[in-house]
């Protein structure tokens, strides 16, 4: 006789059946500088711990070097060059995701406290928040509004 599975069986034996939908924005201006070394293929590797990510975007400003652009798009990363404030760009995209209901968790890499409202504003739709930055003139109210925040 042979037997058949269970459904539940089957959909938990599907690669990433349980994994959570991660959507992840890199404030490129802040953090993609020489002084820090901030590496994306580690950020990347730290965010796929937590689950699949189905976004993945770095805003950058119009005076972007052509090979950071490259670099970007390398990693499978969207590059988001903008003429205006990055911040506004990065923080209006933060705020699609928080109403999309396939992402679970939302990533930022930044160091900048103005984030603070869109990270409340996840929260309070249920979504798990994390954080990801250097120390150096990292905002306190960036470390207390997310649930984590990773250092790199």
């Amino acid at each position: 006789m042979v037997k058949v599975p269970h459904i539940g069986e089957v959909t938990s034996k599907l690669k990433g059946a349980h994994e959570k939908n991660i959507a992840l924005f890199v404030d490129g201006p802040n953090l993609l500088r020489k002084e820090f070394d901030f590496d994306l293929t580690k950020l990347k590797q730290q965010v796929e711990k937590m689950g699949k990510i189905s976004i993945a975007k770095v805003f950058l400003n119009q005076f972007a070097p052509q090979k950071l652009i490259e670099a970007v798009s390398s990693q499978g990363m969207e590059p988001v060059i903008t003429p205006v404030d990055c911040d506004v760009a990065l923080a209006t995209e933060l705020m699609e995701a928080v109403y999309n209901p396939n992402i679970s968790i939302i990533c930022i890499a930044t160091r900048d406290g103005d984030y603070q409202p869109p990270i409340m504003k996840a929260k309070k739709h249920g979504k798990e928040t994390i954080a990801f930055g250097v120390r150096q003139n990292l905002s306190e109210s960036l470390i207390n509004s997310v649930d984590k925040f990773i250092e790199l």
